[in-house]
């Protein structure tokens, strides 16, 4: 079998489909219908991504999300029926890796996390040069960033934004630039995800050297600085 998917939702429908869909794919699927199942499911199936929706029962995917987050940075695809902005920027800050809206395609579903697990693994990504700073190393290859020598957990996307501008350092590049580039052209979220992901990059790079920094370009966008020394 392929990689593990959990898939929760409350509307067993939706489960069956996307289980029947997605094991055809190739994947193996468990589901769950209530927030508390999703978390009970997540920490003995051990999945290699989670499809969950929001609106669920004894723990929404809010908390879900939250609560996984504690414990892994393995990638999550928020599922919503409602698509405001609001919705995502949340779903981000809490660390969300992509989000899906219902009514959706159970095509578009199979890309997203063909291309989510794609990025998590790092198997589309033969450069094996590992990025270093002061007190700080980046591998794509391994999805690994080390902060002071320490391994510190980071999910997929923030770490594909970090090495992008740390591989183009003292360059300025714009939300959308930086959407083409790490998200890739078929990404439907908006700018305001760049900068949620911008501000959970800054809450851990915080201090740790006074030789560079993530700065924002106010009125253009932000770039990894070497500073002066």
């Amino acid at each position: 079998m392929g990689s593990k998917i959990l898939v929760a939702d409350d509307d067993n429908n939706i489960c069956e489909l996307l289980k029947i869909y997605l094991e055809n794919e190739g994947y193996e699927v468990v589901t769950a219908n209530d927030g508390v199942k999703a978390i009970s499911s997540f920490k003995i199936y051990e999945p290699d991504l989670i499809l969950l929706d929001i609106m669920m029962p004894r723990k929404d995917g809010w908390q879900v999300c939250r609560e996984i987050r504690e414990i892994s940075s393995k990638p999550i695809i928020m599922v919503t029926a409602r698509g405001e902005v609001f919705d995502k920027v949340l779903g981000l800050e809490l660390g969300a890796d992509d989000f899906i809206t219902k009514p959706f395609d159970t095509k578009e579903v199979a890309a997203r996390v063909k291309a989510v697990l794609r990025r998590y693994s790092g198997h589309d990504n033969d450069d094996s040069e590992v990025i270093r700073f002061d007190n700080l190393e980046i591998s794509l290859q391994k999805y690994e960033l080390k902060l002071a020598g320490k391994v510190v957990d980071i999910p997929p996307k923030e770490l594909e934004l970090l090495y992008f501008l740390t591989s183009n350092y003292n360059r300025v590049f714009t939300r959308d630039q930086l959407l083409d580039k790490v998200w890739g052209f078929d990404y439907l979220g908006d700018s305001r995800t760049v900068d949620v992901h911008v501000k959970r990059l800054r809450e851990k790079l915080e201090g740790k050297s006074d030789k560079w920094t993530l700065k924002t370009v106010w009125g253009v966008g932000y770039k990894f600085e070497l500073l002066q020394q």
